[in-house]
């Protein structure tokens, strides 16, 4: 195995991962999230509704961009 090989492995677990934690800190930021509108809502009886569909569109948003990405990048490597 050359080192330009190597190189090239060790980049795309690099990759991998970085799109690995972007995702668990997506769903680690949801869960907290929604326990805040939880107890919020268990404290006055409002929902803020228009925030919560900002929140669940920005994150579904980003892992959306992302698996797109990937796949795109994937496509052009295969």
């Amino acid at each position: 195995m050359t080192e330009e090989e190597l190189m090239k492995i060790l980049n795309k677990e690099k990759k991998t991962n970085f799109s690995k934690k972007v995702v668990i800190t997506v769903i680690f930021l949801n869960i907290i999230f929604t326990t805040a509108i939880m107890y919020l809502f268990w404290q006055t009886g409002n929902e803020p509704s228009s925030l919560v569909v900002a929140w669940f569109g920005f994150t579904g948003v980003e892992l959306w961009s992302l698996a797109g990405i990937k796949k795109k990048k994937e496509g052009n490597n295969g």
